[in-house]
């Protein structure tokens, strides 16, 4: 049994307050880096986006995203109370947070939706990486800042990563967005 603070289990005492936190940065627009396009160009040379402008379900989705950090992974899993890998994440994800049916493995979501160049990612579209040896065996959600929140089954949770990471980098294969924008 986990621990509980004022009768409360710890796991949703922390989602709830980063669920707060994460409503007043993007509540209040200050100092909100995931979703807002910044004035001065990034100094990186990496082709991919840093902070466009999220859509309404865009914004949805990386909270929802960002809500499920530390879930344990598993195996084909699609409930956060019995682990996730990448595609039941994402599954879960675009169901909860914009209603849409994205459903089957990395490579079934990577036929829908539209192609996105790196440039134009958008915070909520989706990143497609070949980690197995197997074009678009991984799926991750873009949360801005070159960062995206994925299921890998290394290190046994949902955490964060970044697009500037060689290891990530030298795998993306595409990003899909499956809202208008």
């Amino acid at each position: 049994m986990r621990q509980t603070i004022f009768g409360v289990k710890t796991r949703a005492w922390r989602l709830g307050g980063l669920f707060l936190l994460l409503l007043a940065l993007v509540g209040c627009g200050v100092g909100a880096p995931l979703l807002r396009e910044k004035s001065a160009p990034a100094a990186s040379t990496s082709p991919f986006a840093r902070n466009l402008e999220a859509t309404p379900a865009g914004r949805e989705v990386v909270m929802y995203a960002l809500g499920l950090i530390g879930t344990g992974y598993r195996f084909g899993g699609k409930n956060p109370s019995a682990g996730l890998d990448c595609s039941g994440m994402v599954s879960y994800i675009y169901r909860q947070a914009a209603q849409y049916a994205l459903t089957g493995s990395a490579a079934d979501m990577a036929k829908k939706g539209r192609a996105v160049r790196p440039e134009q990612i958008r915070p909520g579209d989706l990143l497609f990486f070949n980690t197995l040896n197997r074009p678009r065996s991984h799926v991750a959600v873009y949360i801005g800042d070159l960062r995206f929140v994925h299921a890998p089954s290394s290190n046994g949770a949902v955490r964060i990563d970044s697009m500037e990471d060689r290891y990530y980098s030298s795998r993306f294969e595409e990003a899909r967005s499956y809202f208008g924008g």
